[in-house]
Protein backbone atom coordinates (compact mmCIF):
# COMPACT_ATOMS: atom_id res chain seq x y z
CA UNK A 1 0.00 0.00 0.00
CA UNK A 2 1.17 3.78 -0.54
CA UNK A 3 1.44 5.75 2.33
CA UNK A 4 0.27 8.72 2.81
CA UNK A 5 1.47 11.98 1.34
CA UNK A 6 4.07 13.64 4.12
CA UNK A 7 4.60 17.46 4.58
CA UNK A 8 7.54 17.18 7.51
CA UNK A 9 8.63 20.56 9.05
CA UNK A 10 12.24 21.48 10.72
CA UNK A 11 12.32 25.04 11.94
CA UNK A 12 15.46 26.67 11.87
CA UNK A 13 17.73 29.07 13.64
CA UNK A 14 21.04 29.95 13.19
CA UNK A 15 21.85 25.69 12.51
CA UNK A 16 24.25 25.63 9.69
CA UNK A 17 26.50 23.78 11.73
CA UNK A 18 24.41 20.92 12.63
CA UNK A 19 21.42 20.71 9.71
CA UNK A 20 23.32 19.21 6.90
CA UNK A 21 23.12 15.42 8.28
CA UNK A 22 20.47 15.58 9.52
CA UNK A 23 18.62 16.42 6.32
CA UNK A 24 20.58 14.25 4.14
CA UNK A 25 19.84 11.29 7.18
CA UNK A 26 15.68 12.15 6.56
CA UNK A 27 15.88 12.36 2.97
CA UNK A 28 17.58 9.52 2.35
CA UNK A 29 15.45 7.32 5.22
CA UNK A 30 11.98 8.19 3.31
CA UNK A 31 13.09 7.82 -0.60
CA UNK A 32 14.25 4.46 0.64
CA UNK A 33 11.58 3.79 3.26
CA UNK A 34 8.64 5.50 2.52
CA UNK A 35 5.99 4.52 0.12
CA UNK A 36 4.55 7.96 -0.44
CA UNK A 37 5.29 11.32 -1.86
CA UNK A 38 7.16 13.16 1.04
CA UNK A 39 8.05 16.95 1.21
CA UNK A 40 10.72 18.00 3.96
CA UNK A 41 10.32 21.67 4.31
CA UNK A 42 12.75 23.57 6.62
CA UNK A 43 11.22 26.80 8.27
CA UNK A 44 14.01 29.74 8.56
CA UNK A 45 13.27 31.96 11.60
CA UNK A 46 15.35 35.22 10.91
CA UNK A 47 18.68 32.92 10.69
CA UNK A 48 21.96 35.41 10.30
CA UNK A 49 24.17 32.67 9.43
CA UNK A 50 24.33 30.41 6.61
CA UNK A 51 21.38 27.77 6.89
CA UNK A 52 19.97 28.82 3.79
CA UNK A 53 22.90 28.19 2.10
CA UNK A 54 23.03 24.69 3.42
CA UNK A 55 19.33 23.90 3.01
CA UNK A 56 19.87 24.70 -0.73
CA UNK A 57 23.10 22.56 -0.88
CA UNK A 58 21.28 19.92 -0.14
CA UNK A 59 17.88 20.86 -2.44
CA UNK A 60 20.05 20.30 -5.29
CA UNK A 61 20.48 16.40 -4.49
CA UNK A 62 17.41 15.73 -2.91
CA UNK A 63 14.56 17.67 -4.61
CA UNK A 64 11.95 16.83 -1.63
CA UNK A 65 13.56 19.20 0.33
CA UNK A 66 12.54 22.70 0.30
CA UNK A 67 13.67 26.26 2.47
CA UNK A 68 10.83 28.68 3.62
CA UNK A 69 12.82 32.04 4.69
CA UNK A 70 11.71 34.24 6.57
CA UNK A 71 13.75 37.29 7.63
CA UNK A 72 12.63 38.60 10.89
CA UNK A 73 13.02 36.36 13.65
CA UNK A 74 9.54 34.69 14.48
CA UNK A 75 10.12 32.24 17.02
CA UNK A 76 10.28 27.93 16.64
CA UNK A 77 6.19 28.04 17.40
CA UNK A 78 6.02 31.05 15.02
CA UNK A 79 7.80 29.22 12.23
CA UNK A 80 5.51 26.20 13.02
CA UNK A 81 2.42 28.34 12.98
CA UNK A 82 3.68 29.36 9.19
CA UNK A 83 4.66 25.93 8.14
CA UNK A 84 1.67 24.63 9.04
CA UNK A 85 -0.33 26.51 6.72
CA UNK A 86 1.17 24.43 4.25
CA UNK A 87 -0.75 21.72 5.17
CA UNK A 88 -3.38 21.14 2.18
CA UNK A 89 0.24 19.67 0.65
CA UNK A 90 0.69 16.68 2.47
CA UNK A 91 -2.31 13.94 4.03
CA UNK A 92 0.16 13.86 7.47
CA UNK A 93 1.76 16.87 8.55
CA UNK A 94 4.72 16.28 11.28
CA UNK A 95 7.64 18.36 12.87
CA UNK A 96 11.04 17.47 14.44
CA UNK A 97 14.04 19.84 15.20
CA UNK A 98 16.84 20.62 13.85
CA UNK A 99 19.35 19.13 16.03
CA UNK A 100 18.29 15.50 14.44
CA UNK A 101 17.55 14.29 18.36
CA UNK A 102 14.55 12.46 16.70
CA UNK A 103 15.67 9.66 14.00
CA UNK A 104 13.64 9.13 10.81
CA UNK A 105 12.67 5.96 12.06
CA UNK A 106 10.61 7.51 14.83
CA UNK A 107 8.94 9.98 12.57
CA UNK A 108 7.98 6.95 10.67
CA UNK A 109 6.71 4.90 13.60
CA UNK A 110 4.22 7.88 14.24
CA UNK A 111 2.97 8.13 11.26
CA UNK A 112 1.80 4.28 11.70
CA UNK A 113 0.18 4.92 14.38
CA UNK A 114 -2.18 7.74 13.11
CA UNK A 115 -4.57 5.16 12.06
CA UNK A 116 -5.27 5.22 15.79
CA UNK A 117 -5.74 9.03 16.49
CA UNK A 118 -5.98 12.35 14.82
CA UNK A 119 -2.56 13.42 16.15
CA UNK A 120 0.53 11.26 17.46
CA UNK A 121 3.36 12.34 19.40
CA UNK A 122 6.77 11.01 21.08
CA UNK A 123 7.32 10.71 24.15
CA UNK A 124 10.18 10.49 25.91
CA UNK A 125 8.51 9.67 29.74
CA UNK A 126 6.29 6.39 28.92
CA UNK A 127 8.15 2.92 29.10
CA UNK A 128 9.49 1.79 25.96
CA UNK A 129 11.14 5.25 25.31
CA UNK A 130 14.93 4.64 23.63
CA UNK A 131 16.86 7.25 25.18
CA UNK A 132 20.36 6.72 23.55
CA UNK A 133 21.53 10.00 25.38
CA UNK A 134 19.43 11.28 28.26
CA UNK A 135 19.02 14.98 28.58
CA UNK A 136 21.17 16.50 31.67
CA UNK A 137 19.54 16.47 35.46
CA UNK A 138 18.77 20.32 35.11
CA UNK A 139 17.41 19.83 31.83
CA UNK A 140 15.17 16.29 33.08
CA UNK A 141 14.46 18.83 36.10
CA UNK A 142 12.84 21.80 34.48
CA UNK A 143 11.34 19.16 32.14
CA UNK A 144 9.20 17.55 35.04
CA UNK A 145 8.71 21.14 37.02
CA UNK A 146 7.37 22.09 33.08
CA UNK A 147 4.85 19.04 32.75
CA UNK A 148 3.42 19.58 36.39
CA UNK A 149 2.59 22.98 35.45
CA UNK A 150 0.92 22.26 32.35
CA UNK A 151 -0.82 19.01 33.83
CA UNK A 152 -2.30 21.31 37.08
CA UNK A 153 -3.30 24.20 34.03
CA UNK A 154 -4.80 21.79 31.65
CA UNK A 155 -5.29 18.17 32.83
CA UNK A 156 -4.66 16.45 29.65
CA UNK A 157 -2.47 13.25 30.99
CA UNK A 158 0.50 13.96 28.91
CA UNK A 159 3.46 12.87 29.99
CA UNK A 160 5.88 14.72 27.27
CA UNK A 161 4.10 18.17 25.88
CA UNK A 162 7.51 18.78 24.60
CA UNK A 163 8.88 16.35 22.68
CA UNK A 164 9.41 17.81 18.95
CA UNK A 165 8.62 14.72 17.30
CA UNK A 166 5.06 14.89 16.36
CA UNK A 167 2.22 13.89 13.30
CA UNK A 168 -1.01 15.47 12.43
CA UNK A 169 -3.63 14.51 9.95
CA UNK A 170 -4.39 17.63 8.00
CA UNK A 171 -8.01 17.65 8.54
CA UNK A 172 -7.05 18.31 12.39
CA UNK A 173 -4.26 21.10 11.73
CA UNK A 174 -6.89 22.60 9.22
CA UNK A 175 -9.32 22.51 12.28
CA UNK A 176 -7.42 23.89 14.79
CA UNK A 177 -4.81 26.59 13.44
CA UNK A 178 -6.32 29.91 14.11
CA UNK A 179 -5.95 29.02 17.38
CA UNK A 180 -2.49 28.48 17.54
CA UNK A 181 -0.64 31.80 18.63
CA UNK A 182 2.42 30.71 20.77
CA UNK A 183 5.61 31.91 19.29
CA UNK A 184 8.04 30.76 21.56
CA UNK A 185 8.65 27.08 22.74
CA UNK A 186 5.61 26.59 24.48
CA UNK A 187 3.48 26.45 20.81
CA UNK A 188 3.76 22.52 21.85
CA UNK A 189 1.24 23.23 25.00
CA UNK A 190 -0.89 25.41 22.51
CA UNK A 191 -0.91 23.06 19.70
CA UNK A 192 -1.98 19.95 22.62
CA UNK A 193 -5.11 22.02 24.25
CA UNK A 194 -5.79 23.31 20.84
CA UNK A 195 -6.34 19.54 19.69
CA UNK A 196 -8.14 18.29 23.35
CA UNK A 197 -10.40 21.31 23.39
CA UNK A 198 -11.37 20.33 19.74
CA UNK A 199 -12.31 17.11 20.57
CA UNK A 200 -9.71 15.80 18.25
CA UNK A 201 -7.76 12.16 19.79
CA UNK A 202 -4.18 12.66 20.53
CA UNK A 203 -2.34 9.45 20.93
CA UNK A 204 0.85 9.49 23.09
CA UNK A 205 3.85 6.45 22.35
CA UNK A 206 7.26 6.30 22.97
CA UNK A 207 9.71 7.56 21.07
CA UNK A 208 13.27 7.42 19.96
CA UNK A 209 15.51 9.61 21.50
CA UNK A 210 19.28 11.30 21.15
CA UNK A 211 19.99 14.38 23.51
CA UNK A 212 22.30 16.63 21.08
CA UNK A 213 24.82 18.68 22.74
CA UNK A 214 24.57 22.83 22.15
CA UNK A 215 20.88 22.97 22.47
CA UNK A 216 19.83 26.67 22.83
CA UNK A 217 17.18 26.06 25.35
CA UNK A 218 20.23 24.47 27.70
CA UNK A 219 22.13 27.50 26.76
CA UNK A 220 19.44 29.96 28.23
CA UNK A 221 17.19 27.56 30.69
CA UNK A 222 16.16 30.44 33.00
CA UNK A 223 14.89 32.51 30.65
CA UNK A 224 13.22 30.02 28.46
CA UNK A 225 11.62 28.46 31.66
CA UNK A 226 10.11 31.81 32.27
CA UNK A 227 8.84 32.44 28.94
CA UNK A 228 7.33 29.14 28.52
CA UNK A 229 5.47 29.35 32.05
CA UNK A 230 4.42 32.89 30.95
CA UNK A 231 3.10 31.39 27.69
CA UNK A 232 1.35 28.47 29.61
CA UNK A 233 -0.31 30.95 32.03
CA UNK A 234 -1.55 32.52 28.36
CA UNK A 235 -2.76 30.00 26.66
CA UNK A 236 -4.89 29.07 29.96
CA UNK A 237 -6.34 32.70 30.32
CA UNK A 238 -7.34 32.11 26.45
CA UNK A 239 -10.03 29.76 27.38
CA UNK A 240 -10.50 31.34 30.56
CA UNK A 241 -13.74 33.97 31.31
CA UNK A 242 -10.70 36.31 32.75
CA UNK A 243 -9.64 36.89 29.57
CA UNK A 244 -11.86 39.70 28.36
CA UNK A 245 -11.14 41.35 32.42
CA UNK A 246 -7.19 41.46 31.65
CA UNK A 247 -6.74 42.82 28.18
CA UNK A 248 -5.81 45.99 29.67
CA UNK A 249 -2.87 44.22 30.62
CA UNK A 250 -1.60 43.55 27.34
CA UNK A 251 0.82 46.53 27.38
CA UNK A 252 2.26 44.98 30.25
CA UNK A 253 2.37 41.16 28.59
CA UNK A 254 4.00 42.63 25.79
CA UNK A 255 6.69 44.49 27.63
CA UNK A 256 7.49 41.47 29.37
CA UNK A 257 7.48 39.18 26.09
CA UNK A 258 9.98 41.95 24.59
CA UNK A 259 11.90 42.02 28.37
CA UNK A 260 12.32 38.26 27.95
CA UNK A 261 13.54 38.63 24.05
CA UNK A 262 10.54 36.49 23.40
CA UNK A 263 8.62 36.36 20.52
CA UNK A 264 5.25 37.78 21.54
CA UNK A 265 1.93 35.92 21.30
CA UNK A 266 0.06 36.32 17.72
CA UNK A 267 -3.60 37.76 17.59
CA UNK A 268 -6.16 34.97 16.69
CA UNK A 269 -5.52 34.28 13.08
CA UNK A 270 -2.47 36.77 12.42
CA UNK A 271 -1.29 36.53 8.85
CA UNK A 272 2.63 36.72 9.05
CA UNK A 273 3.66 40.32 6.96
CA UNK A 274 7.26 39.16 6.79
CA UNK A 275 9.06 38.83 3.78
CA UNK A 276 8.83 35.12 2.54
CA UNK A 277 11.05 33.93 0.25
CA UNK A 278 11.58 30.40 -1.14
CA UNK A 279 14.55 28.82 -2.78
CA UNK A 280 13.16 29.37 -5.95
CA UNK A 281 12.68 33.12 -5.99
CA UNK A 282 9.42 33.79 -4.58
CA UNK A 283 7.49 30.94 -5.27
CA UNK A 284 6.11 28.41 -2.95
CA UNK A 285 8.68 26.09 -1.56
CA UNK A 286 6.37 22.81 -2.77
Amino acid sequence: MTDPSLLLLIPAYNEEQRIEPVLRDYARYFQEYYQGKFQIVVVLNGCRDNTLGVVQKVSAEFPAVRALEFLEAIGKGGALIEGLKLAPLGDVIGYVDADGASPPRAVHDLIHRLPEADCVIGSRWLPGAVLHQAQTTLRRFTSRCFHFIVEAFFRMHIKDTQCPCKVMRRSAVEKIHSSLRIADLAFDVNLLVSMKRAGLRVLEVPTEWTDKMGSKVTSSLFRSSLVMFLSVLRIWLIYSPLNRWLRPLRPLEGWLYKKLRAPRPRPRAEVQKSEVRSQESGRSPI
